[in-house]
C-alpha cells in the first residue's frame, strides 16, 4: 500500500466538541477510502505527539483554522514541513481560512478532496521569531480610548439613615467634586502611526510619513508577496502604494500584528520572508 493510502487521521479537541457528527462523517468516509489511524489529542501537546510520530502516514487534520495554523507552525519549526504534505477537513467555527486557501466547505466534500485530490505546493510568510502565516498578515491602525473613571455615587440617598456630622461632610465634598463639568477624555491615541517600512531591502515608507495600515498576502506560487500600504490621508484620500517582494521589515514605534487569527505584539521591528513553495495543501484536483 502506497504512503499517500496510509492516513494519520488527528482529530483536533474543539473539532470533536463542536460538531461532533462532522468528525463522525469525515472519519467514515476516510475509513472507507484508505487505511486510517485516528488520533484523539486532548491537548496541544498530545496534537503536536501525533504529528510527530507519524511515520510514513500522510497527515489530515480534522479542526479549524487554528487546527490547521498549529499543525503549520509544528512542522515549521521540526524543519519537517517542505516534505510533508498536509490535509484538511475543516470543522468547527473559525474556517475563513481555509475557505481563503480553496479546501471545500462540509465534511462529505473535503474528506474526498483528501483522497481524491491533489497536493498543491503554496508560500509561507516567515517572519524572525520563526512564526508563520498562510494566508493574511496586517498591521492595523487601532484606535485605543483609556476608560472613564466612573462617577462616584453620593452616599446618604434618599431612604438611607441619617449620617453622622462628619460623614455629611464628606458627603457634601462628593457630591460638589461630581456635580463639576468632566474633562474631556483625550483624544484616541493611534497606532502605528510611524513606522519604516522596506521591502526587499529599499525604504519604501519612512517615519515622516503615517501610515493606517499595512496588509501582506502570500501571491502566488513563485511571485513574492502582495504588500499594500494605506498611508494617513490629510485632505483628500491618499491612494494606497501597492508592492511585490519577497522579504518585508517593519519597523518604529511599538506595534501589534494579526498573523492569521493570532494578534501578536507589541514589537519594535518584525521581518517577513516569503519561502516560495515552501508547504504542500491537498486541494481539489483540477479538471
Amino acid at each position: 500500500m502506497a504512503a499517500s493510502d496510509r492516513l494519520l487521521v488527528v482529530i483536533d479537541p474543539v473539532a470533536r466538541r463542536t460538531d461532533g457528527e462532522s468528525v463522525r462523517i469525515a472519519k467514515d468516509v476516510l475509513s472507507a477510502g484508505a487505511a486510517t489511524k485516528v488520533c484523539l489529542p486532548e491537548g496541544p501537546e498530545e496534537f503536536a505527539r501525533a504529528l510527530i510520530r507519524r511515520g510514513a502516514r500522510r497527515p489530515v487534520v480534522v479542526g479549524d483554522d487554528g487546527a490547521l495554523l498549529r499543525a503549520v507552525g509544528l512542522l515549521h519549526r521540526q524543519r519537517e514541513l517542505a516534505g510533508c504534505g498536509l490535509s484538511l477537513v475543516p470543522v468547527g467555527g473559525a474556517l475563513a481560512l481555509s475557505r481563503a486557501l480553496g479546501v471545500p466547505a462540509g465534511a462529505v466534500a473535503a474528506a474526498r478532496t483528501v483522497l481524491d485530490g491533489a497536493e498543491r505546493r503554496l508560500d509561507l510568510l516567515v517572519d524572525d521569531s520563526d512564526g508563520v502565516v498562510l494566508g493574511a498578515l496586517r498591521i492595523p491602525s487601532a484606535a485605543a480610548r483609556p476608560a472613564a473613571a466612573p462617577a462616584p455615587v453620593p452616599a446618604g440617598a434618599p431612604g438611607e439613615p441619617e449620617a453622622h456630622p462628619w460623614l455629611r461632610t464628606c458627603q457634601s465634598l462628593v457630591r460638589t467634586l461630581a456635580s463639576r463639568p468632566a474633562r474631556p477624555a483625550p483624544d484616541p491615541v493611534r497606532g502605528p502611526s510611524r513606522l519604516r517600512i522596506e521591502v526587499d531591502g529599499v525604504c519604501v515608507v519612512d517615519l515622516d510619513q503615517p501610515v493606517e495600515d499595512v496588509s501582506v498576502t502570500p501571491g502566488a506560487a513563485g511571485t513574492g508577496a502582495e504588500i499594500e500600504v494605506r498611508p494617513v490621508s490629510v485632505g483628500a484620500a491618499a491612494a494606497p502604494l501597492r508592492l511585490t517582494g519577497h522579504r518585508l521589515t517593519v519597523s518604529g514605534a511599538d506595534f501589534r500584528y494579526r498573523a492569521d487569527s493570532v494578534v501578536s505584539g507589541p514589537v519594535r521591528t518584525r521581518t517577513w520572508t516569503v519561502r516560495e513553495s515552501a508547504w504542500g495543501l491537498t486541494l481539489p484536483a483540477a479538471r
